[in-house]
């Protein structure tokens, strides 16, 4: 079992061929393969709040699980919703690249509504905890991020259709989380944290225009306007890539200024690797299965051609949609780590100075 949710945690799907027991069943229902982006967020958040002097361990572990629930409730409103409003059905990118747990049957709509429910409650609780101890400002950042969750899908405002969620999910991973976790740690937010939040929203946003680009035309027929479908491919496959150097370029720039430390510049090893991603954004994508999965055996990163194989199953339409989220999926994750991993040799290395 253990190597059943491994693999639904690092490619979305469960293993083939094999009955799916419960635990891997709600990892899958969750989303769960999309967790690391919040966990990342958490440990920039925590590890800025450190470097400060500010070092709570079971606060920084209470943002984290609180995080984790947010994301898990946040995809299964999202599946609920686009599910009822007639956007998630059959063909569409949602339903290729992981099982949807209302279309693939997954669980009842009921089941899903009570784990909206459950996980929504266990939030709310450990939200009680960090306001007893933090104070009401706490909320803010919660309620930023239910509102932002609500508002992306549904009625009336509807962002996700009316081209505001890639801007939302910018300031959600960015300011909101981690911005978020360094106030439950500080007991405030300086202006440099918001700016030192901003690189990691960034690189979530690179890859939800990667995978945007993947189902332009599907969301253009059911009037989802992603930024794709509103300026176009090749203008989308510009910003995507301007996006990626913004991101380098903020880096650079904190870490000049000194609100990142010094060791901050490993985030610069994932430098060939953004190369290769901005290659793939030079041209269109491929059109068939078969030279997409000839492409991806030569150049595609290892987990993404995994996903993208577990995904592929036989008698699938030539239009197979999964190829510019594949390299978004691996430079975002890449870069989030390296930035991660940075801070925390800058935390080690401030503390060794202090020893001595």
């Amino acid at each position: 079992m253990i190597k059943s949710w491994m693999e639904v945690l690092s490619t979305g799907n469960p293993p083939s061929g094999k009955p799916l027991d419960p635990v891997s069943r709600w990892l899958v229902v969750t989303r769960s393969f999309s967790f690391y982006q919040s966990l990342l967020a958490g440990a920039i958040g925590g590890l800025l709040a450190a470097l400060d002097g500010f070092l709570d361990p079971l606060l920084w572990v209470l943002c984290a699980l609180g995080l984790l629930l947010a994301q898990a409730v946040n995809n299964m409103f999202n599946d609920l919703l686009d599910t009822r409003q007639g956007i998630d059905t059959e063909g569409y990118p949602r339903l290729r690249y992981a099982p949807h747990p209302l279309c693939h049957g997954l669980v009842s709509q009921g089941r899903l509504v009570l784990a909206l429910l459950v996980c929504s409650l266990a939030g709310a609780v450990v939200g009680v905890f960090l306001v007893l101890d933090r104070g009401w400002g706490v909320l803010a950042f919660p309620a930023a991020g239910l509102l932002a969750m609500v508002c992306a899908v549904a009625p009336p405002l509807k962002l996700k259709q009316r081209g505001l969620c890639e801007p939302v999910n910018l300031v959600v991973w960015g300011p909101v989380m981690i911005g978020g976790t360094y106030f439950v740690m500080a007991g405030g937010l300086p202006a440099r944290i918001w700016l030192a939040s901003l690189p990691y929203g960034i690189a979530v946003t690179v890859g939800l225009m990667a995978k945007y680009l993947d189902r332009m035309e599907m969301d253009r027929l059911r009037w989802v306007l992603t930024w794709p479908v509103l300026l176009g491919e090749t203008r989308s496959r510009r910003v995507t890539q301007f996006l990626v150097w913004a991101f380098y370029l903020l880096v650079a720039a904190l870490t000049a200024s000194g609100v990142y430390p010094w060791p901050a510049a490993l985030v610069f090893v994932s430098l060939p690797g953004a190369g290769r991603l901005l290659a793939a954004l030079e041209a269109p994508a491929p059109s068939r299965t078969d030279e997409l999965l000839s492409r991806g055996e030569r150049v595609v990163p290892e987990h993404a051609r995994l996903r993208m194989m577990a995904a592929r199953a036989p008698g699938d339409p030539p239009d197979w949609p999964f190829w510019y989220g594949a390299w978004g999926d691996w430079w975002k994750r890449l870069a989030g780590v390296l930035l991660v991993l940075g801070l925390l040799a800058g935390l080690l290395v401030r503390w060794f100075a202090n020893l001595f």
